[in-house]
């Protein structure tokens, strides 16, 4: 079972992306220096906005979360797990982790990069407030046999 959301974001040019152990994707239209983990701003969708299918998907065993992130020409890929404890119902932010932790903004845990771990190019791309940012969830529960 796969279910696919799409997000359209924007960039900033305060967005410093070397957070190690998180990124996060926020509905706010400002920034401030501390946001260390941000990689894209005045986003059209947070956790509480996803369908219900698509949560319901990230809540099951063996729930895989692949986070495409493209910015002009530069994209990058993170995959990452879901948790049966995701809520899904932050109505802001949407936050990937390293981590196991699990909170309202969490979106997926066990996440392969953090924000201090995308390209550097792609981060360029993301400090320019006229760069839209395209980011494509994709879950996939495998079949159980």
């Amino acid at each position: 079972m796969k279910k696919t959301e799409v997000i359209v974001a924007y960039g900033h040019e305060l967005i410093r992306s070397t957070h190690k152990t998180t990124f996060e994707i926020t509905k706010e239209k400002y920034l401030t220096k501390k946001g260390d983990c941000i990689i894209a701003i005045n986003s059209n969708r947070a956790c509480a906005d996803l369908s219900q299918d698509f949560k319901e998907a990230a809540r099951q065993t063996g729930a895989e979360i692949a986070i495409t992130i493209e910015a002009g020409e530069e994209e990058e890929i993170i995959k990452a797990k879901g948790d049966h404890k995701l809520s899904l119902t932050h109505p802001t932010d949407i936050v990937v982790r390293k981590s196991s932790y699990v909170c309202s903004r969490t979106l997926a845990v066990r996440a392969e990069k953090a924000a201090a771990d995308l390209s550097r190019r792609l981060v360029k791309r993301l400090r320019n407030p006229n760069q839209k940012v395209k980011i494509t969830l994709i879950v996939n529960v495998p079949e159980s046999r």
